[in-house]
């Protein structure tokens, strides 16, 4: 079923652009039994999701690299090359070239500002804008960005200008209106399901494109957000940037016809990906429980001293996978001495592997069956 959503509009200047119509639009809650089915089915892996969060020990200490995955592929979707290992690799060794790495590291900040501010700040535009500034602000790709403030100019999609673009967003004056609508559509609770509001939000938010750089990135980490503020997850273990990733063509694709009025093919794509992305957050969490407690069990043959630094390294792994001895020696205050025997006796147990063995000063040594279970 087709919902008209908006129009392409000509302007003075001679383009076309997005006009979207007062949102929601008549009959946009009017879905198919098969996006409903869906949409219970997304709900009911969500609510496992949960109920494993409840009971999984020191999930504070998973939550990063959670995030830090959906930092990475958001971030790839825009055009990064770096990963998070490019990161961990930047941040104990001062000597590596500097890399588009510190993208990711500013999805990170941005993610972690958000969840944080959402717990006393309501979803709004102002929190948006927030966000925005935290992610932008200082990033090598974004000079021009204005960080913080919606765009006070048209901009567009594709293309070297205007003339050439594949999509115009809204005129300013619109954007306005737009973004006024979707703001009260945040806090509408009664007219559809959650995850579907959800879908349409992101969806909307990307039609009307309302800063001059970073609008992908803000809108995937603005899904985040949305699932706390909505109370659907209890912690961000769940994160679509890697489904996107996975059918980029596809993603674009569903949101261009999206503001063409194809909304079921949009809402359907997005509850698929909350659907296949929560089966695979429920197989991290199971397999990272699993090597924690085995590993934990694996300290237990160590005398009183040596497990306390031990088991304090091995807990902070999970948020650090990959180490070098100055970083070992700043967790536990011992000497470089004394961390590497730290970092010896954590190879010897089979939990550290060292990384790059050609290196003189600063080896770097990762965690890799854990780094491993978030790479596949």
């Amino acid at each position: 079923m087709d919902i008209k959503i908006g129009n392409n509009v000509l302007q003075k200047e001679g383009y076309k652009a997005f006009i979207p119509l007062d949102f929601p639009p008549k009959g946009i809650f009017e879905f198919s039994q098969e996006i409903l089915d869906k949409s219970s089915k997304a709900h009911f892996l969500i609510g496992k999701l949960n109920g494993i969060v409840h009971v999984l020990p020191e999930l504070s200490s998973f939550l990063l690299m959670f995030m830090a995955k959906d930092a990475e592929n958001s971030s790839q979707i825009e055009g990064t090359r770096a990963t998070i290992i490019d990161l961990m690799e930047t941040n104990i060794n001062v000597n590596e070239k500097e890399t588009d790495s510190e993208d990711i590291l500013y999805y990170i900040k941005a993610l972690q500002y958000g969840l944080k501010r959402i717990e006393k700040l309501p979803l709004s535009l102002r929190l948006i804008k927030e966000v925005h500034r935290e992610l932008i602000t200082g990033a090598r790709s974004s000079f021009f960005a204005n960080p913080g403030e919606f765009r006070k100019t048209q901009n567009w999609i594709g293309g070297k200008n205007i003339n050439e673009a594949s999509y115009i967003p809204p005129t300013v004056f619109e954007m306005k209106r737009s973004l006024s609508d979707l703001e009260k559509f945040f806090y509408s609770e009664k007219e559809t399901f959650p995850l579907i509001q959800i879908a349409l939000i992101h969806a909307q938010f990307e039609a009307i494109h309302p800063f001059l750089d970073g609008n992908g990135r803000c809108g995937r980490l603005l899904i985040a957000l949305l699932l706390k503020d909505k109370k659907l997850l209890q912690s961000p273990v769940l994160f679509l940037s890697s489904y996107f990733k996975k059918h980029q063509i596809d993603y674009y694709q569903k949101l261009n016809n999206y503001h063409q009025g194809k909304v079921d093919d949009w809402v359907s794509f997005f509850l698929d990906g909350i659907i296949e992305v929560s089966k695979k957050s429920i197989d991290i969490l199971k397999k990272v429980s699993d090597i924690y407690n085995e590993d934990l069990d694996k300290l237990s043959s160590l005398s009183k001293r040596e497990y306390l630094s031990t088991s304090l390294v091995l807990k902070k792994l999970y948020v650090q996978p990959i180490v070098s001895v100055s970083v070992v020696a700043q967790w536990t205050g011992f000497s470089r001495r004394g961390a590497q025997k730290v970092i010896d006796r954590l190879i010897g147990l089979g939990v550290l592997e060292l990384r790059n063995s050609s290196a003189k000063y600063d080896k770097s040594y990762g965690y890799v069956k854990y780094i491993k279970i978030f790479n596949k």
